[in-house]
């Protein structure tokens, strides 16, 4: 019996047998070519790109109905790609310079692309790396002669281990009805975890050297939550894993049942609990999940994998057809928030330098107000959005007043701008700071009057408040939510947006694990907003929390200093009925 240890992206547990998908490459051959062989090779590098539109298009047409509908817009990312110069042309270039084959010249390229993607800070960026390496390998397969058919061999019920899986891959294997997945690569962000969140099968991603460990029609069970995949368990553990995912099928049906239910504490405070969403298709998972609303929506979705940004007309579509599906509720859209480095979205000038520290530099709102051809088609269509329903505007990333009073202006010109020309909008839509910076915490009272409420982002408050990297696998194991530093900041943050009698909300993803549930009621916050996976289990411990005497528990931790300390009470704080 064997333990690897990956990121769990998807809850639960499946038990089955092992397919190992065989993904490898033969070896890419490099060789010279001679002056009249030169052509010959770029047009049959061009066979291979059409071949692979064709194949891409035909998996899109024949997309079963009951696949997320995520799934055709990751399909389109990669038709995208293959039409991207770095990808159709660049190797032709490299053919006609170097005179080398078409598969040694389409491999470099792709290494250099992954090399750029790889520099990326914006996790969100750096994860597009997988899908150009995806369109690259289809292609090289083509070049080949490659197997693209592996997934023929597969029976229903199977748990698949691969090294990858790209969005065909997922069509195909949502026909095969697969138990569970764990891949060597990807990360929570990945389109794989979104999809595997999305068919609602537990997963594992990042389980490095999986398929080197695990064998064809080899026993295993895939624990979603934790992140576990167990190789060859014996019978006992088996057992075990069966009671527990009878416990989670029961859980399930339990928490089902609080759906309808309203989110209020036993002392009768009434909490709001949101939803996160990163596409339109979201909303019905949050409306399943029974959010109040949706308390952030990342719109940097709409902005990946194109040569150019999205347009304004595109965004205010995108952004109506979820105010409208809200029927009323609150939905906070965020402004773009992408990092310095914007090949992927042409959001860049050409020959612009890479940042040393990206974490550091030019993203979210600097480079909004750096840019603000990128910035002014967002406002108006946000703004034109807000007719439509109960829009939000939410600002990431600020850490001065200054940033905050040049967004206030622009928004300010574009309502005026969309007055002279008669186009309907709110014109009190309200407008929010996200606090995820330690210098807005430490001055947020400085920004609560000129704002209508704040969104505290955990994710980025808590790195840069530890000076760590949260996806440096080298240091990320010091990323600590209960840091007696970060949870001062927390209550700062309330404690301002109290005093300005405005409403302070939490989107991070501390907000949606109900381990810090109680501790966040004791500090005093009154909305979370989380992936709507996580709603129920935290709606089940706000209503049986008492809010009242949490305060005090949570007054006692804020005076420890010492990290364990502090964790030993909040389990403790779980353990008790309050």
């Amino acid at each position: 019996m064997l333990a690897l240890h990956g990121t769990g992206v998807s809850d639960g547990v499946s038990i089955g047998k092992a397919f190992v998908l065989q993904q490898d490459l033969p070896e890419v051959p490099q060789y010279a070519l001679t002056a009249p062989h030169i052509e010959a090779e770029v047009e049959r590098f061009a066979d291979a790109v059409a071949q692979a539109r064709r194949q891409l298009r035909y998996i899109r047409d024949h997309i079963p109905a009951s696949a997320p509908t995520e799934t055709a817009s990751f399909l389109d990312t990669h038709l995208l790609i293959l039409d991207d110069p770095m990808i159709a042309q660049a190797p032709v270039d490299d053919i006609r310079r170097h005179r080398c084959n078409a598969e040694w010249a389409l491999k470099t390229q792709g290494e250099r692309l992954s090399a750029q993607f790889e520099r990326m800070d914006d996790p969100y960026l750096r994860n597009k790396k997988t899908d150009v390496n995806q369109v690259v390998e289809r292609i090289l397969r083509n070049l080949l002669l490659a197997d693209h058919n592996e997934h023929e061999k597969l029976a229903p019920g199977e748990i698949v281990v691969a090294n990858d899986l790209t969005p065909a891959d997922t069509v195909i294997l949502k026909h095969k009805r697969i138990r569970a997945f764990v891949t060597n690569m990807g990360g929570p962000i990945s389109h794989t975890a979104i999809l595997a969140r999305s068919l609602g099968i537990p997963a594992i991603v990042s389980a490095h050297s999986a398929t080197r460990y695990v064998r064809h029609g080899e026993d295993l069970i895939v624990d979603g939550k934790r992140g576990v995949l167990i190789v060859g368990p014996d019978k006992q553990t088996i057992a075990a894993y069966r009671r527990l995912q009878q416990d989670i099928g029961a859980r399930r049906k339990l928490l089902a049942k609080l759906r309808g239910s309203p989110a209020v504490t036993r002392d009768g405070r009434r909490i709001a609990l949101l939803a996160n969403i990163e596409l339109p298709a979201d909303v019905k998972a949050a409306a399943q999940a029974g959010a109040a609303g949706i308390g952030l929506y990342r719109t940097e979705f709409l902005f990946m994998n194109r040569a150019a940004p999205p347009g304004e007309e595109e965004q205010f579509r995108a952004y109506v057809k979820v105010a409208k599906a809200l029927a009323g509720k609150p939905v906070t859209i965020r402004t773009v928030d992408l990092g310095a480095d914007k090949q992927v979205d042409g959001g860049r000038g050409a020959g612009a330098a890479v940042s040393i520290n990206p974490a550091l530099g030019l993203r979210a709102v600097r480079l909004c107000l750096r840019d603000t051809t990128l910035f002014r088609p967002q406002l108006r269509a946000i703004l034109r959005a807000s007719a439509a329903g109960k829009v939000r505007l939410m600002i990431p990333m600020l850490s001065s007043q200054d940033e905050l009073f040049r967004v206030l202006d622009l928004i300010g010109e574009t309502k005026s701008e969309l007055r002279r020309k008669r186009v309907k909008f709110n014109p009190r839509i309200p407008i929010g700071g996200m606090i995820e910076v330690p210098a807005a915490a430490v001055s947020a009272d400085l920004f609560a009057p000129y704002l209508d409420f704040f969104s505290i982002g955990t994710n980025d408050l808590i790195q840069y408040t530890l000076a760590i990297d949260r996806v440096d696998d080298a240091v990320n194991y010091l990323y600590d939510p209960l840091h007696p530093a970060v949870l001062r900041l927390i209550r700062l943050t309330i404690q301002a947006a109290r005093a300005a009698r405005i409403p302070v909300a939490m989107c991070g993803e501390m907000a949606g694990d109900a381990r810090y549930t109680r501790l966040l009621l004791g500090l005093g916050l009154t909305e979370f907003s989380m992936h709507p996976a996580t709603l129920l289990a935290v709606k089940k411990i706000v209503r049986a929390s008492n809010a009242g005497a949490l305060t005090k528990f949570a007054r006692k931790i804020l005076k420890r200093a010492d990290t364990g300390e502090v964790h030993r009470l909040v389990d403790g704080l779980n353990r008790e009925d309050i």
